[in-house]
């Protein structure tokens, strides 16, 4: 009984209006939830879209950022290696001075910062010119605290191009003046995962953007990038 009472609901839901001005007034309202559900992602896109570099065209600037994308084993995975060649090759043509990690540093046996340190040294970065941001949890907790925590004003982002749109829309919201550089990798299963969460990871960008919400964790402010810059010169 139960079964054919929810299977009258369901035809009910699904029914299409008789009339003619109904089933216009359907129509149009399914136009207007679709045009509703693309707002966020083309905000994300006309925000960023001239702002976007590459590593031999980006203009000089003195810090880069780079974002978490996961360790294997400890180490960081692929993506978040290429990222990381990225901001390095930067650094060996003196187009940036410091280099900003943020990623997750939540439990003790997860650390995204410090193996993107590991990573950067054995890569020709100095210790001295890395900063580790321990609660970039997301991107726009490593945004604002970029600005609020490490006073960064003006940054060169690096991520996927599938996440870098949405880098570049949420600094400049956080009040980083931001280029972003998407770096190249295979369209594999991995990549096609991210692009299709970023449709939905537009939606919480836009409402970031909007409500401006504190960082999960924001704490004191930290010297580390002015000193790096000083000692930089």
């Amino acid at each position: 009984m139960k079964r054919v009472i929810r299977g009258d609901l369901v035809r009910r839901v699904l029914r299409l209006p008789r009339t003619r001005t109904g089933r216009r007034r359907a129509v149009q309202a399914a136009m207007l939830l679709c045009v509703l559900a693309l707002l966020p992602s083309t905000w994300v896109f006309t925000a960023a879209d001239d702002r976007l570099r590459t590593t031999a065209d980006v203009p000089r600037t003195e810090v880069a950022v780079v974002f978490g994308a996961g360790l294997w084993q400890g180490e960081p995975s692929p993506y978040l290696a290429r990222r990381l060649d990225a901001a390095a090759e930067l650094y060996r043509t003196g187009r940036i001075k410091v280099v900003l990690v943020t990623g997750d540093n939540s439990r003790e046996e997860y650390d995204e910062p410090d193996a993107m340190r590991a990573y950067l040294t054995e890569n020709g970065v100095p210790d001295g010119r890395i900063v580790s941001d321990y609660a970039g949890f997301d991107t726009w907790d490593s945004c604002v605290r970029a600005k609020k925590i490490f006073g960064v004003d003006r940054a060169v982002l690096i991520s996927q191009g599938f996440h870098i749109r949405r880098a570049v829309a949420l600094c400049q919201e956080a009040g980083v003046e931001s280029y972003g550089i998407g770096v190249q990798d295979r369209h594999n299963g991995t990549w096609y995962y991210g692009a299709t969460r970023e449709l939905f990871a537009a939606g919480k960008a836009s409402l970031d953007a909007l409500f401006e919400p504190d960082p999960r964790f924001l704490g004191p402010e930290e010297p580390g990038v002015e000193r790096a810059l000083a000692a930089a010169g």
